[in-house]
C-alpha cells in the first residue's frame, strides 16, 4: 500500500506531538524522556496502532544523521575548559573501557548460550558481536538525562562522563564492523592488523575533527550573508560535511564530527548564539525522530521471547561488565576515588546508538541479527528504567551531588548576551516595600557596577534614567557582573520574588 506524502506528515507531526508531551509529563516523574520516545514509537507500531515500518535501510540511514547531529550538537556545548582536566580518563573510557565492557559482555553472553539458554544459539562471534553492539555509552541518553534533570556533580564528573559519552561510539562501531566482517568472511581475524585499522581509524578521526573544525570556524568567520539566518544552517551543513568527508578519507566519522563540534563551540564565530540554539533544537528533534524510528521498528511481540536473556546479560553488564571496565581503565588516575568510579560505572547508560549498531546486522542479513537486535533493545529499555531514573538518587548516597543553583526564567523580558560577556541580570518585581527607599531609581540601593537597563509598565517598555519614578507593579531589568553583591542587596531590601539569569 502507497502512503501518501500528506499523510505522512500528519501522522509523523502527531507522533512528535505526542511525544513531547508524554516527556514533559515523564521529567516531573523523573522517567527519562529518551525512554518515553521510544515506547511512543512502540504504542504506535506494528503491534500497537498498527503503524507498519519495517525499512531496515531507512532506519540506519535516520539513526546515523540523528546520531550525528546529537554528538556534533554534543561537542558544541562542551567547554574545553572543563574537560581538558579530564581528557586523559575520558579517552581510556572512551577505547580500552568499552574494549573491556565488549570483552566481558560477549564472554558472558557466550557462556550464557552455551550452558544456561542453549536455545540462544549464539557462537562466540555473534556473541561478541551482540556485546559490541552494547559496549558504549550513549551520547544522547546521556546528554539528555544529565541535562534535562539538571545534576550537578562533584569532581569534574559531569565532564568526565560526557566528553566519554560523546567520544566512545567509534570504538564501540569499530568492534561492531570486525565482528560482522569476521561473521561475513568466515576467516580467522589477524589481532595485528585489527588494531593497527583501529588505531588509525581513531588517529584520523581526531586530526581531521581538529583541522576541519579550525576550517569551518575560519569559513563561518570570512562568509558574509545578508541573512542572518542562514548562519545556523552553514553550521549544520558543516558539521554533515566533516562526518561524510572524514568517513571517505579512511577515519572515524563519528569521533571527527564530536571533535569538530569541540573545537568550534569553543572558538568565536559570528552569531554563535543563534547557531547554538539553533543546533541544540535540532539536536533533541533527532532524538525524538530516532527513538520514534527505533520504536517503530520493533515488533514488541518479539521482545517476550529474548526477555530473559536479555535481562541477564543487562545485569551482568550494569553490574560487573561495566564497573570492572571503568576501575581497570582508571587505574593509572589515583586522584579519581572509588565514589568517582562507582559513579562513572553507574552512567553507562544504553539508548538510541546500540540499537543503531544492533540495526546494521540486521542491514547486512548476518545470522541470528534479528535475536541480536531484539536483545539489545531490551538490554537498553532496562538500561534507561534502571539507571536513567537513578542517577541523581545514586548521586547523592555517594554524596557526590552539589545542590544546583535555582535559576527563575524571565517571565517579561527576552535579553540574552555575548557568552563572552560575564554577568549576572535579574527580573524585579516593583513593589511598596521595594519603594520604601524612594520612588526615583537613584534612591534604590543597587550595588556598584549595576545598571539598570529597562523597565515595563503594562505593555510598555522604556530606558529609564536615574530620575525615573518607580511604582508598584512595574518590572526593572538589571545587570550586574557581581553577582554575590546582587543578591546581598536583594536580600538587604527585601526583595523575594525576582528572576535571575547568570550568563558564564
Amino acid at each position: 500500500m502507497t502512503i501518501s506524502t500528506e499523510l505522512l506528515l500528519l501522522a509523523g507531526s502527531v507522533l512528535f506531538f505526542i511525544s513531547m508531551l508524554v516527556g514533559k509529563a515523564g521529567h516531573r516523574f523523573g522517567v527519562p524522556v529518551l525512554l518515553l520516545f521510544l515506547i511512543v514509537g512502540m504504542v504506535f507500531g506494528s503491534d500497537g496502532f498498527g503503524l507498519v515500518f519495517e525499512n531496515i535501510q531507512t532506519a540506519h540511514t535516520i539513526g546515523t544523521l540523528s546520531l550525528c547531529i546529537i554528538l556534533f550538537s554534543g561537542g558544541l556545548d562542551t567547554k574545553f575548559s572543563e574537560i581538558k582536566p579530564v581528557i586523559a580518563p575520558g579517552v581510556l573510557l572512551a577505547t580500552l573501557g568499552v574494549f573491556l565492557t565488549a570483552l566481558f559482555t560477549g564472554l558472558f553472553t557466550w557462556w550464557l548460550s552455551g550452558h544456561m539458554l542453549p536455545s540462544l544459539g549464539l557462537g562466540l562471534l555473534a556473541a561478541m558481536l551482540l556485546a559490541s553492539t552494547v559496549s558504549s555509552t550513549d551520547s544522547a541518553s546521556v546528554f539528555g538525562i544529565l541535562r534535562s534533570k539538571g545534576v550537578v556533580l562533584k569532581n569534574n564528573l559531569r565532564p568526565l562522563l560526557e566528553m566519554e559519552s560523546g567520544s566512545n561510539d567509534p570504538m564501540a562501531y569499530m568492534l561492531t564492523i570486525m565482528f560482522m566482517g569476521i561473521i561475513q568472511s568466515g576467516n580467522e581475524p589477524n589481532i595485528f592488523t585489527v588494531l593497527l585499522n583501529i588505531t588509525v581509524q581513531l588517529s584520523i578521526g581526531a586530526l581531521l575533527g581538529y583541522f576541519m573544525g579550525k576550517t569551518a570556524v575560519s569559513i563561518i568567520n570570512r562568509i558574509r550573508m545578508d541573512n542572518a539566518s542562514l548562519y545556523p544552517i552553514l553550521l549544520l551543513i558543516l558539521g554533515i560535511f566533516i562526518f561524510a568527508a572524514t568517513y571517505y578519507l579512511k577515519g572515524n566519522g563519528y569521533l571527527a564530527i564530536y571533535i569538530a563540534g569541540l573545537v568550534i563551540g569553543n572558538s568565536k564565530f559570528v552569531h554563535k548564539r543563534t547557531s547554538m540554539k539553533f543546533m541544540d533544537g535540532f539536536a533533541w528533534m533527532s532524538q525524538i525522530l530516532l527513538f520514534l524510528t527505533l520504536g517503530l521498528l520493533v515488533n514488541p511481540a518479539e521482545l517476550f521471547e529474548v526477555i530473559i536473556p536479555a535481562t541477564l546479560i543487562a545485569v551482568f553488564m550494569i553490574f560487573v561488565a561495566r564497573p570492572i571496565s571503568v576501575f581497570m581503565s582508571l587505574t593509572p588516575f589515583r586522584n579519581i576515588h572509588v565514589k568517582d568510579k562507582l559513579y562513572v560505572s553507574w552512567v553507562g547508560l544504553r539508548g538510541a546508538v546500540p540499537i543503531i549498531f544492533a540495526i546494521m546486522p540486521l542491514a547486512a542479513d548476518i545470522p541470528n541479527a534479528r535475536w541480536i537486535f531484539n536483545i539489545v533493545f531490551v538490554i537498553t529499555i532496562i538500561s534507561l528504567l534502571l539507571q536513567g531514573t537513578s542517577l541523581p538518587l545514586v548521586a547523592k548516597w555517594l554524596k557526590l551531588a552539589e545542590k544546583p543553583e535555582k535559576y527563575k526564567a524571565f517571565k517579561d523580558f527576552d535579553v540574552e548576551f555575548a557568552e563572552e560577556i560575564k554577568s549576572a541580570m535579574t527580573e524585579i518585581n516593583i513593589s511598596e516595600e521595594t519603594l520604601r527607599f524612594g520612588k526615583n531609581l537613584m534612591q534604590m540601593p543597587l550595588p556598584d557596577k549595576t545598571l539598570a537597563v529597562m523597565v515595563k509598565r503594562g505593555e510598555h517598555y522604556f530606558v529609564p534614567t536615574g530620575l525615573t519614578e518607580l511604582f508598584p507593579g512595574d518590572k526593572l531589568l538589571v545587570i550586574s557582573d557581581d553577582e554575590e553583591a546582587l543578591k546581598e542587596t536583594y536580600i538587604n531590601m527585601g526583595i523575594s520574588d525576582y528572576s535571575y539569569q547568570k550568563n558564564r
